[in-house]
């Protein structure tokens, strides 16, 4: 064997060699790609059904749509040693109305020993002006929701003005207090 031969044979035994430990590599990655790959998937089923478990049924069907007027909390301080009522209105810019059922707030009182009754308005664009009475707002917050349909003295919805807030020296037991409003919003 001359030499010419001895160093094609030893090129072959090196690239065979060199072949066979590439395709093992190239499988071994390949197959840890594949458990990862099903880990990855497992996962993904696993959350997305604890998700659709833990979902309420029905939410289409449970949901509120609402149109929120007044977002932030607003303060009615009164004081009637100079006047007679407290007012704190909302401006509707025609809003129309007439899809919505129910006006829903929260209020509450800074004293616990006030008696403070607050006088809720809604007036359309035609002047029409009606109310509802809340009696003994309370010191924790608490959740009002009024019908629109209590609204007595409104013919036509389609075009509303002004939302008020009212606080009236008749109606409270102290002359003074603070009454607080938050998450004003109209729902259907």
């Amino acid at each position: 064997m001359n030499k010419a031969e001895v160093y094609e044979h030893l090129a072959n035994i090196y690239l065979d060699s060199s072949r066979k430990r590439k395709k093992k590599v190239k499988s071994k990655a390949s197959r840890q790609f594949k458990i990862l790959f099903v880990i990855i998937i497992f996962i993904v089923l696993v959350f997305l059904t604890a998700l659709f478990i833990n979902s309420p049924k029905k939410t289409s069907l449970n949901a509120e749509i609402a149109y929120v007027i007044q977002p932030d909390v607003v303060k009615i301080n009164y004081n009637f040693n100079v006047i007679k009522k407290e007012v704190y209105s909302m401006d509707l810019n025609s809003l129309e109305l007439s899809p919505f059922k129910t006006l829903a707030f929260s209020v509450r009182k800074t004293n616990p020993e006030d008696t403070v009754f607050l006088r809720v308005e809604l007036t359309s664009a035609f002047k029409e002006i009606s109310e509802v009475y809340l009696k003994d707002i309370k010191y924790r917050w608490k959740s009002f929701r009024i019908a629109l349909a209590d609204f007595k003295n409104i013919s036509e919805w389609s075009d509303m003005s002004k939302l008020s807030f009212i606080v009236e020296e008749w109606n409270t037991k102290n002359k003074n207090g603070v009454v607080y409003i938050d998450d004003v919003k109209f729902i259907k």
